[in-house]
């Protein structure tokens, strides 16, 4: 059977100029921006929640109280994807079914995954609080044991960009 995160994320993008191909300008987006949207499913109902987030150069982190509805879906499906979008905008045109989006976008799958280790959580934390702040911090244990820290391993990642000159061609036979 076909893994259907695969499926999608494999499928030739429409529009291929605007693909972004380069994983250096992937992490890129992933390590310039503070939030990262998370959809989640269970029993075929979506679920959508937006997360202060930190990356590591291979996995994503985020932090959640112990109970919740992300923490309830994730115990039962660990599947996830994830969106980043970088630079929004607006580029306009003369007619009003040619404006586009202007943005930088990182589209992934991959597989949450519960941090238990201290050290791990530690590090977690250090990269989501060092979007924010240069300033360092220590997380009384307590606070540690019952907050909850999710690493993402990532299965498959695109990126996409549109309006920045685009110095991508266009590639024969595009639609619109």
């Amino acid at each position: 059977m076909t893994d259907p995160a695969s499926a999608i994320l494999t499928r030739p993008m429409r529009r291929r100029s605007r693909e972004i191909t380069d994983r250096t300008e992937i992490d890129a987006i992933l390590a310039g921006d503070k939030v990262m949207h998370l959809a989640l499913a269970r029993d075929n109902v979506p679920f959508l929640v937006p997360v202060f987030y930190g990356f590591d150069g291979a996995a994503l982190y985020f932090h959640s109280a112990s109970a919740g509805t992300k923490i309830e879906i994730l115990k039962q499906n660990n599947r996830v994807c994830f969106e980043v979008t970088t630079e929004h905008g607006v580029v306009t045109a003369d007619a009003a079914c040619d404006f586009e989006a202007r943005h930088r976008t990182v589209i992934g799958f991959g597989r949450a995954a519960f941090v238990d280790d201290p050290a791990e959580k530690v590090k977690a934390l250090d990269l989501i609080v060092s979007r924010f702040t240069d300033r360092t911090f220590d997380y009384p244990l307590e606070k540690l044991g019952i907050t909850k820290v999710i690493r993402i391993d990532i299965d498959s990642i695109k990126g996409k960009a549109y309006g920045f000159g685009d110095p991508r061609p266009e590639e024969p036979g595009e639609t619109e």
